[in-house]
């Protein structure tokens, strides 16, 4: 596999390719963001086990919205059968939730390792905010950590982020994929810093929405509740956008190439 080296640029291009892909089918993968966001509302209240269940499901949940996105590009109307047929290639399910539980496994040493040494600071910070009632001395212990954390799970992330397609579709062994997908977004690392820049602006701005309507008299919970639709919808554009930063990086001509072939073979790599 060869990665191509792209200009800044592209991570602006990622994003309105996304935008172009939800405009053609918006219900099928508003419906699909939807799904996404329900399973991310479940991780949110059964820590620790919901967010690392979701951790280890993400090269499923991946390979499942790149494969509806070269359907959809390739004006095929996804229906609800259609979901789950990427994974029927025999062996490709437990590859991939083998890929999650590594994951997942990866994760929690990440967080064991940046946190673990900060223990007596997080625990003194706890004990002093909670007797004054402050949380501002846990959240300045918990800083450093944080930030260690989400260096150390920046890199976890680089190495995954191509990793599900490049076993699914080329048919790479995980060591091999892993090492193309940390070199693909190592050479890319402007398009994808522009890239990630654009969609915390896109959120704020979805956000700055929501306050204004408060302060022109809406309540709070309306607000918010009229927010829940784009955030969704904004969600479902991010998830179609994986789909050309994986074409665009690999230089993938004819995506659909994969699916004229028999399940049981996997793509050539470089195909």
């Amino acid at each position: 596999m060869q990665a191509a080296s792209l200009p800044a640029s592209y991570g602006w291009q990622w994003v309105r390719d996304g935008f172009g892909l939800f405009k053609k089918q918006p219900l099928a993968v508003f419906t699909w963001a939807l799904f996404i966001s329900l399973l991310v509302m479940f991780a949110t209240f059964t820590p620790p086990v919901g967010p690392l269940l979701f951790v280890a499901l993400m090269p499923i949940i991946t390979v499942m919205t790149l494969a509806a996105c070269r359907h959809i590009e390739a004006g095929r109307t996804m229906l609800p059968s259609m979901w789950p047929q990427p994974l029927t290639r025999p062996g490709l399910l437990k590859k991939l939730l083998v890929m999650g539980a590594l994951y997942a496994g990866l994760s929690i040493t990440a967080g064991l390792v940046t946190f673990l040494p900060f223990s007596s600071e997080l625990t003194e910070g706890l004990r002093v905010a909670s007797m004054e009632k402050d949380l501002t001395p846990f959240l300045e212990a918990m800083r450093v950590p944080v930030i260690l954390f989400a260096v150390a799970y920046l890199v976890i992330a680089a190495l995954f982020w191509h990793t599900p397609i490049l076993v699914a579709w080329h048919g790479l062994r995980l060591p091999q994929a892993l090492f193309y997908s940390g070199v693909a977004c190592w050479r890319n690392k402007l398009p994808f810093l522009v890239y990630g820049a654009t969609w915390v602006l896109v959120f704020l701005f979805i956000d700055l929405c929501a306050g204004v309507l408060v302060s022109i008299g809406l309540s709070p919970e309306l607000a918010g509740t009229l927010q829940i639709p784009f955030n969704i919808a904004a969600g479902g554009v991010l998830y179609c956008s994986f789909y050309p930063a994986y074409t665009t990086v690999f230089d993938i001509q004819d995506p659909l190439a994969q699916s004229d072939q028999r399940p049981d073979q996997p793509a050539q790599p470089g195909s």
